[in-house]
């Protein structure tokens, strides 16, 4: 079956479905209905969303399974959401969840035997930030 267009091949304005039709009893329903934001979407950034919603949300591993930066993860999750319809504003930059100064206290105790590599890493692990 064919994908439903979303604009117009002629005019490239948006396009309504006026008819629906039942596969098995034939009833036809008439009228102007809208056919949702998704459509407005190409192949690609379908199957983008597909993996995003199949890992949970969690860019990190989109990033692994596309093979691409974490940033060039959020920053095509800016072009669809745009894509969509949906206003894009600027994310607010993360501060990092360990400064370089806390950083540097880890590396000191691991260096002094106060911490082992593994507490250390278990520290640094719990202080990334969450939904990231």
């Amino acid at each position: 079956m064919n994908k439903l267009p979303s604009r117009c091949p002629i005019c490239e304005q948006e396009m309504h479905v006026t008819a629906l039709e039942c596969v098995h009893c034939g009833t036809e329903l008439r009228g102007r209905f809208e056919i949702g934001r998704f459509t407005r979407l190409a192949d690609d950034d379908i199957h983008f969303i597909e993996l995003f919603v199949k890992n949970r949300g969690n860019a990190y591993r989109v990033a692994e399974e596309l093979e691409i930066p974490y940033s060039g993860v959020r920053a095509r999750l800016t072009e669809i959401i745009g894509a969509m319809g949906y206003e894009t504003e600027q994310e607010p930059r993360e501060e990092p969840a360990v400064t370089g100064e806390r950083r540097k206290e880890i590396l000191e105790q691991v260096a002094s035997g106060a911490l082992t590599s593994d507490q250390a890493i278990q520290i640094l692990q719990n202080a990334t930030p969450q939904g990231a």
